[in-house]
């Protein structure tokens, strides 16, 4: 049998791989219309800005973080985006996607300084700045769409376009962004010093500081990488819905959150892999996919999607111990000591 590992899979996602081969055997015995090329290409498109979202947050999962305020950041981004563009004149998409990411970085690096700053668990931030995020996007616009955007950002751009018997079969612009977006994470975290300083700093935060690792810039680099993914499928997901709605993105933070650790994300930090994310993602799209096509309740995909979530805390190693705050629990022990 050949080493898969030559190639960048490991165990999780050679497992995740079976899974995905199985259920997609199942769904095309079971439904007629799983498996046509138009229900792939929508599914593909569908996720494309999950999979931004999922290689963003494995970044800051690697480095021993976690965010769940990236969806509703996304949105915020989105009203930030489109009344700049409509500021400056309408803009074009070189504008949108320098203005996405710039907003988006500012967000995550507004967690970055809290956490950082004044030392607070990463959750407890993110949970905060969740409700501040939404509720102040929520309060300011008093939850009006914006549907006049320009013309770039809402026409359709058709990467690729198939008519079949079973309907038109597109891959839309959302699906080549997410391919660049994947490539630049894949490039940080593989291929420069700081992606190997990310790893180090999730597995062993006084080990990398004690070695030089500046913990200060990793946790801008982690939070502002994420935030400027966010910003990016904020934007690709107005395109692809035509339309800015303040409450569109909400919740989609547990389903990406659970894909990634599907994925072999560790919520402690220092292990994860891009193939594991996308994978991660494909799983849940599909199992998403299938229910409906199969007339389950949809209520089925959240048991499941907090399932996950549940076992991931549990099995992690030392990922329970760092959501509720490992350092807390050291100072008590030094202190009855």
């Amino acid at each position: 049998m050949p080493d898969l590992r030559k190639f960048g899979i490991g165990s999780i996602e050679a497992l995740l791989m079976l899974v995905i081969l199985v259920m997609m055997i199942g769904l095309s015995v079971s439904t007629s219309t799983f498996l046509t090329l138009s229900n792939l290409f929508d599914l593909l498109n569908q996720s494309s800005v999950n999979i931004i979202f999922a290689v963003g947050l494995l970044v800051v999962l690697i480095a021993g973080g976690i965010d769940i305020s990236f969806a509703v950041g996304a949105s915020v981004v989105q009203y930030l985006t489109a009344l700049t563009v409509m500021r400056l004149g309408g803009g074009n998409w070189a504008l949108g996607f320098v203005v996405a990411a710039f907003f988006g970085f500012l967000l995550g690096a507004i967690n970055a300084t809290i956490i950082y700053r004044f030392r607070i668990v990463s959750i407890v931030v993110t949970i905060a700045t969740f409700n501040v995020f939404f509720g102040g996007l929520m309060f300011l616009t008093g939850g009006v769409s914006i549907y006049d955007l320009p013309d770039w950002w809402v026409d359709r751009v058709s990467i690729v376009h198939i008519d079949t018997a079973s309907g038109a079969a597109t891959l839309a612009l959302p699906v080549a962004v997410m391919v660049v977006m994947v490539a630049a994470t894949w490039f940080l975290l593989r291929r420069t010093t700081t992606g190997r300083q990310l790893y180090a700093m999730g597995d062993n935060p006084e080990g990398a500081r004690r070695v030089g690792v500046n913990i200060g810039a990793m946790h801008y680099v982690a939070f502002g990488w994420l935030g400027m993914m966010a910003g990016i499928a904020g934007l690709m997901q107005a395109h692809y819905v035509q339309e800015v709605v303040p409450n569109a993105l909400y919740g989609r933070e547990l389903d990406v959150l659970a894909a990634v650790v599907l994925g072999g994300a560790r919520l402690g930090g220092g292990r994860g892999t891009i193939l594991g994310a996308i994978l991660g993602i494909l799983l849940t799209a599909i199992t998403a996919n299938g229910l409906n096509l199969l007339g389950i309740s949809p209520y089925a995909f959240k048991m499941i999607i907090g399932a996950i979530i549940l076992v991931a805390i549990t099995l992690s190693s030392g990922g329970f111990a760092k959501l509720v705050g490992a350092r807390m629990a050291s100072q008590g022990a030094k202190a009855s000591s």
